[in-house]
């Protein structure tokens, strides 16, 4: 098989937007689609996610690929809660913050005296997620020796707490993530491979949000309803413009970025429209997002040339004086290119 819910602030991200009309994960009925749990309009990662729910009821390890911010913590929930084990833990592992020093009493757990400060034993993360679904997210971060062990309880279906000599058994459904690819990492000799094999059994690649731009705009509405209702603040929808907007930016940061933006924006927004005044400056609407998304998209010089106007325009307040003037062109030239622009279409948007 080839291979986003705005929490309140305190709270870290989500990656995926199907989240964001779910108050509580937990409460959720048991045998959800994994389609309708993780949507999406692009045809492509529906056919993906159709093969990858004929898995859903299996016990088998699945590996999740994709760029940072594209969704893959959210997927791993969503696998979990429309599994059988929905009602049984779901444990995060975060390989990225695992040391060396730390990998076995986090993951296996400690007995007591297993080591100075060990004053009472202490259980593991994979013993933790009994029966239910451990996620191990960013497995490239592993290091050699974490392989290693992590292998041997792949193989054998059990492991040791530090300081222990009882077995326990590993009988959690395995998930794993990664930013980077696997295949590429053994070539280069830092990963092992038969580790790899022994992941590799279902896996899935979730494509950056470049790819899916007809998923941009149901995410940001979707993040825009969840953001309004959770800070109080009055926006409703996008104005034309500002969608214009989403849809032409890059979106290097994927579906994390574009959650960040709308709910600065709906913070920001004084009324139900969320205008382009009210998006974020800086990288947002950058000449360096701009030109990379015009060459991807294949704009015209036409297209490229009323986006500059636009974000120029924005940049000066609307002030069309000085927006002339840094154009280097007439304010009555401006204001003819911008009429004979509301009449031209918009922006193609391709994948």
């Amino acid at each position: 098989m080839a291979k986003s819910e705005l929490p309140p602030p305190d709270q870290s991200v989500p990656d995926d937007f199907v989240s964001v009309e779910r108050e509580d994960p937990v409460s959720l009925p048991r045998h959800h689609s994994l389609r309708s749990l993780f949507r999406t309009r692009n045809r492509e990662l529906a056919r993906e996610l159709a093969a990858l729910e004929r898995a859903v009821d299996l016990p088998s390890t699945v590996l999740i690929l994709g760029e940072s911010g594209t969704g893959k913590d959210r997927l791993a929930r969503a696998l979990h809660d429309a599994s059988p084990r929905a009602d049984r833990p779901f444990v995060r592992i975060d390989a990225a913050n695992l040391s060396d020093e730390l990998f076995e009493s986090e993951l296996f757990g400690h007995e007591r005296g297993a080591f100075t400060g060990a004053v009472s034993s202490k259980r593991g993360l994979l013993d933790a997620a009994g029966e239910g679904t451990a996620y191990l997210d960013e497995a490239s971060s592993l290091s050699p020796a974490a392989q290693a062990k992590f292998l041997r309880v792949l193989q054998e279906k059990t492991f040791r707490r530090l300081g222990g000599v009882a077995s326990h058994s590993f009988n959690a459904r395995l998930v794993v993530s990664s930013r980077r690819d696997l295949a590429t990492l053994i070539e280069e000799g830092t990963f092992r491979p038969d580790l790899f094999y022994r992941i590799d059994v279902v896996s899935i690649r979730l494509p950056p949000l470049s790819s899916r731009p007809e998923d941009i705009l149901p995410l940001a509405r979707a993040f825009l309803k969840r953001a309004a209702r959770a800070y109080g603040r009055p926006a409703r929808r996008f104005a034309p413009e500002a969608e214009k907007a989403l849809l032409r930016h890059p979106w290097p940061g994927n579906i994390r970025e574009l959650l960040h933006i709308v709910e600065r924006a709906v913070l920001s927004a004084p009324a139900p429209a969320i205008t382009m005044e009210d998006l974020p400056a800086g990288s947002f609407g950058s000449p360096q997002a701009i030109l990379s998304s015009a060459l991807e998209k294949r704009w015209t010089l036409a297209e490229l040339t009323d986006v500059y106007i636009r974000e120029t325009l924005r940049r000066a307040g609307g002030n069309r004086t000085l927006a002339a003037k840094r154009l280097g062109v007439s304010r009555k030239s401006l204001w003819e290119r911008e009429k004979k622009s509301v009449k031209s279409r918009e922006p193609r948007v391709k994948s």
